[in-house]
């Protein structure tokens, strides 16, 4: 019998921000119950410090500077690059996005979201012609609540070609989403057809607005946070929804369900005065940072098939394994051998392996200060963790244990100047890879290739 895959994937959820990361106020029952039915990752990294980037790996397996996807709002997922839902809809299945997309504009004539329109043409790049048979999709992050209320940048939920829904957008933003991909899931297992359904959630996103039956479970708290709570217990109640609604199906036992968050929470926590209050579990670090506040993320796994019920899995995951473990499971296989930078989990969940055999790259620009600065190239391996800017070699250069210092309290480099150097030469060569990707160097037909955005070279990364 074949699988069917679920991504799930929050946008802006912290580490500390679920109960079964240890949250003790916000009520996330159902995102417990389906973590116990399955496997909690205790090192689950996103791809990236922000949304567009981490997207991209989730479909590729590749680092989001390989095809310029370098930030939120930037680039487009390159219809030369080769998906998960590419490579699956070969095999005969049935393919849906459901949610955010953020990783091209939707309208040719709309200006949709922050960019596109008549005007970039370019950055037209939506999932319908990415090969998603069925989409509901938003270009960029919508209000939690009453979505086309108060719209911050006019986002809209787009079903195809100029093609945008007007019909029960009211209420609850992860309610709507939900309201489409099980519809979709119930299709596919009426028709026989194995799916794959990506469902990528707003929450807890700003525009940070909760419904009044969910500020209401948070009364005693301030209003902020009776908005940030609330908007995670709304979207905790839709993976209810979908976790009943595949044991009803009795679609468990085939089914592959991964969750995890897109990056770290929004802001610097402050409670009283904005609703960005997300916890990081005391990771340092947060959304846009490389420090594990921003990558670090909430992440279960739950798949019958190779994961033992209410397991912890210590050893290195990262939303870069998500194709090769799903096309390596439904027996597909890349028709090149462009470079892929995460790896098959099989045998990991199966074995609960403790040392993954490949480190897990970072690469990120952001303009420094004192609320978001970081490193610009980060490393994680099994033993060790290395931040550092290569055009400030002496000043920010850092390394960490990697489990026994997960708060990355104590800078180890100087005791460990060695294996520093080695693994940012390795870091480096890696670096490398990403331009001549960027370039068109891993496309049969990149001469034809042109970017959308210009690379930015190893010395320019360190420039403010």
């Amino acid at each position: 019998m074949k699988q069917n895959y679920i991504l799930i994937m929050c946008d802006d959820l912290g580490f500390g921000d679920v109960g079964f990361n240890g949250n003790k106020i916000i009520q996330t029952p159902n995102l417990d119950q389906m973590a116990g039915e399955g496997a909690v990752f205790r090192n689950f990294y996103a791809g990236a410090p922000v949304c567009s980037p981490t997207r991209a790996t989730c479909l590729t397996g590749r680092h989001c500077y390989r095809m310029g996807v370098f930030h939120a709002n930037e680039g487009v997922l390159p219809k030369e690059e080769i998906t998960i839902q590419q490579l699956l809809k070969q095999k005969g299945y049935v393919t849906g996005h459901f949610g955010k997309w953020h990783l091209g504009t939707l309208s040719k004539t709309i200006k949709d979201g922050r960019r596109g329109g008549s005007e970039h043409p370019e950055l037209y790049a939506p999932p319908w012609e990415r090969d998603f048979d069925e989409c509901f999709s938003t270009e960029v992050a919508v209000p939690l609540y009453n979505p086309y209320e108060n719209q911050p940048f006019s986002s809209k939920y787009w079903m195809g070609e100029e093609l945008y829904e007007t019909e029960n957008v009211s209420g609850d933003d992860s309610r709507v989403i939900m309201d489409r991909a099980i519809p979709f899931i119930e299709k596919a297992h009426k028709s026989g057809t194995p799916f794959f359904c990506v469902i990528w959630f707003h929450a807890p996103h700003t525009k940070v607005v909760a419904g009044p039956e969910y500020r209401e479970l948070y009364k005693e708290y301030p209003e902020n946070m009776q908005h940030y709570f609330g908007c995670i217990t709304a979207m905790d109640e839709q993976v209810g929804r979908l976790n009943n609604k595949l044991k009803e199906l009795q679609l468990e036992d085939n089914t592959c369900v991964f969750f995890c968050s897109d990056n770290g929470p929004e802001g610097n926590g402050d409670t009283d005065s904005t609703r960005f209050c997300g916890s990081t579990g005391g990771l340092r670090g947060r959304k846009r940072s490389l420090f594990n506040g921003g990558i670090c993320v909430p992440a279960f796994v739950k798949w019958k098939k190779y994961v033992q019920p209410g397991n912890t899995y210590d050893f290195l995951a990262s939303t870069l394994d998500y194709l090769p473990t799903i096309i390596a499971d439904a027996g597909c296989e890349m028709p090149d051998n462009r470079p892929i930078d995460g790896i098959d989990l099989k045998k990991y969940l199966l074995n609960n392996m403790n040392k993954r055999e490949k480190p897990i790259p970072f690469r990120f620009v952001e303009k420094k200060s004192s609320l978001f600065g970081s490193p610009t190239y980060a490393l994680v391996t099994e033993d060790y963790k290395i931040l550092y800017n290569p055009g400030n070699y002496d000043e920010e250069c850092m390394m960490f244990k990697t489990k026994q210092d997960k708060r990355e309290e104590y800078n180890i480099k100087s005791v460990h100047q060695e294996i520093f150097d080695e693994y940012r030469e390795y870091s480096m060569d890696v670096a490398k890879s990403f331009e001549e990707s960027h370039r068109g160097m891993d496309y049969p037909e990149r001469q034809e290739f042109k970017p959308v955005n210009e690379y930015i070279s190893n010395e320019q990364s360190w420039y403010l």
